[in-house]
């Protein structure tokens, strides 16, 4: 077995072969002739910042001497945090995630190093390196021993939203595993996290999951909002949402009429829907504000069209389209007329054969908006059905392999045991081609036990 010089050995050869005098290479580093005298003998520990001149000197892998930086300078030395915290840092830069976690698992043990990794975490993932901070919080979590911390709580609402993509049985495991710790997170982060399980839990049709934490957020943003506005002291949240305050309010009524309207309590959803047309209570009149007002406005038109539609009033379809015409994403909004005309047997030839060029130029949701992903896969399903049921069992069955295909990229068992349940009702009229593609289903059906 070949033994590894150390750093400083390996330092010291190097000089010898190039006839580098300690002088000389302290100017080809940036280093005082003392400091370079130091780290060769031993006398002087060796930083992260130093070790990188170093190897640039020796014309080197910027993270060539890590692995034993973290072994001699890190596991073999007493535990230094402000030290190690620089050669974290590097390695996320570096992407050497194997020496960060050897260097941080030093630290793990000790409970006086939770804030630390916490705090570390915190910053990683503000600035994008989810990964590495999922590994952060990860054991900060672990190493919490209070379990109804306020740490432990935003450790884990970081976990759900690094977790969010786009496979939808990772999503629900995401937010099952985060349930328990919402209502143990401050008001302003709960908020954030009440609205973002909601939209989760709406990615995955879970309408009665949608309702109850649009229904908290409701609660607890009312009480905010109060607070911010009629209280007789004036209170300045530590933390800034990512909204203002009113539209947690407006938001969660609105949601509250998505998960009414999808369980055909129509009544009950048409007075959530009159809950955010009516904001004549915000008081706020800034930019940001006039354009959330703007954007519900806007919604609760749509949403008022939709109510009257599903709930079989079909003298709404034609100002419907003209409503949406001008809109840019409109598989939601094309998806709800599908379902109305499968629904109550309307022929809407029209509307989809006017809105076949924008669908054919749309580009797929970002793995980021998994609604979006399981309504456009849930558009095609419902459009197969229609076409199917209408004789057309060449676009019917397009639409259906299109919607099955979608369904298994984001792993909605729901929609993929519907497809197949749709093609095995109108088996009888598939080509052999289709067939074929079919015998491919089923393999892809056991193998992932759909």
């Amino acid at each position: 077995m070949e033994i590894t010089p150390a750093i400083r050995a390996e330092i010291e050869r190097y000089l010898k072969q190039k006839g580098l005098s300690m002088t000389q290479f302290g100017h080809i580093t940036n280093l005082n002739v003392g400091t370079v005298s130091g780290i060769i003998t031993g006398n002087r520990s060796l930083s992260v910042n130093q070790l990188d001149r170093i190897t640039m000197g020796m014309n080197l892998p910027p993270d060539y001497f890590y692995e034993r930086f973290v072994e001699e300078c890190v596991e073999e030395s007493p535990l230094n945090w402000r030290r190690v915290k620089p050669f974290v840092y590097r390695c996320v830069e570096l992407g050497r995630l194997d020496c960060l976690q050897r260097a941080v698992s030093m630290f793990l043990d000790s409970p006086i190093y939770t804030h630390s990794l916490f705090e570390l975490a915190e910053d990683l993932f503000h600035k994008g390196h989810r990964d590495t901070a999922a590994y952060l919080y990860e054991n900060a979590a672990e190493s919490e021993r209070k379990q109804h911390s306020e740490r432990l709580a935003l450790c884990q609402y970081r976990l759900f939203s690094i977790r969010i993509g786009e496979d939808q049985a990772q999503n629900l495991q995401a937010a099952a595993k985060f349930e328990p710790f919402v209502d143990r997170l401050d008001e302003i982060d709960q908020l954030d996290a009440l609205k973002d399980l909601a939209n989760v839990y709406r990615s995955l049709s879970l309408w009665d999951k949608v309702y109850k934490f649009s229904c908290q957020m409701y609660k607890l943003g009312q009480i905010q909002y109060n607070l911010a506005h009629n209280s007789k002291r004036e209170i300045k949240p530590v933390k800034k949402l990512s909204r203002p305050l009113f539209v947690y309010i407006a938001y969660a009524e609105l949601m509250c009429a998505h998960a009414c309207d999808a369980n055909g309590d129509h009544v009950q959803a048409l007075e959530h829907i009159r809950g955010y047309t009516d904001l004549s209570w915000v008081k706020e009149t800034d930019s940001d504000t006039l354009h959330w007002l703007g954007k519900f406005q806007q919604w609760a038109k749509i949403n008022t069209y939709v109510n009257r539609l599903m709930s079989g009033d079909v003298s709404v379809l034609s100002d419907y389209v003209e409503y949406i015409s001008g809109e840019q994403h409109i598989f939601n909004e094309l998806l709800n007329i599908v379902e109305a005309a499968n629904k109550y047997n309307i022929d809407v030839d029209h509307i989809i054969h006017r809105f076949e060029p924008k669908l054919a130029s749309y580009k797929e949701p970002s793995p980021a908006e998994p609604f979006l992903q399981q309504q456009q896969a849930r558009f095609w399903y419902k459009l197969a059905k229609y076409s199917l049921n209408k004789g057309r069992y060449p676009y019917g069955f397009k639409s259906l392999i299109n919607a099955y295909e979608k369904a298994v990229t984001i792993n909605h068992g729901l929609l993929i045991a519907n497809c197949v349940g749709l093609f095995e009702r109108f088996k009888a009229y598939a080509t052999l081609e289709i067939l074929a593609g079919y015998d491919m289903w089923e393999r892809i059906d056991k193998k992932d036990s759909f």
